[in-house]
């Protein structure tokens, strides 16, 4: 996660540093630096979709452990209703 918001923030650097030389270049943007600001554009939309993709991938983890752990405190009631229903037997 943080090396997404690292690749993110450098992605965000690099366009206002592009934009910014190109708004305060005497010529105008070269098509050179409008092709690598499309490029970096393009780049930071594709972390931006992999953050996305990877928070519902961890949601998804998350929805899992907390049904394995609704499953394991069942299991785990039902262990101690058993040992106590046992102990009652043998008395």
């Amino acid at each position: 996660m943080t090396k997404m918001k690292k690749w993110f923030g450098i992605g965000l650097a690099a366009i206002l540093i592009a934009g910014s030389a190109g708004l305060t270049g005497c010529s105008g943007i070269s098509e050179e630096q409008m092709a690598e600001l499309e490029a970096l554009k393009a780049e930071v939309s594709a972390l931006e979709n992999e953050v996305m993709s990877l928070k519902d991938e961890k949601a998804k983890l998350e929805r899992q452990i907390s049904e394995k752990n609704a499953k394991l405190d069942e299991c785990n009631s039902q262990k101690e209703q058993t040992k106590a229903n046992l102990e009652k037997m043998n008395k």
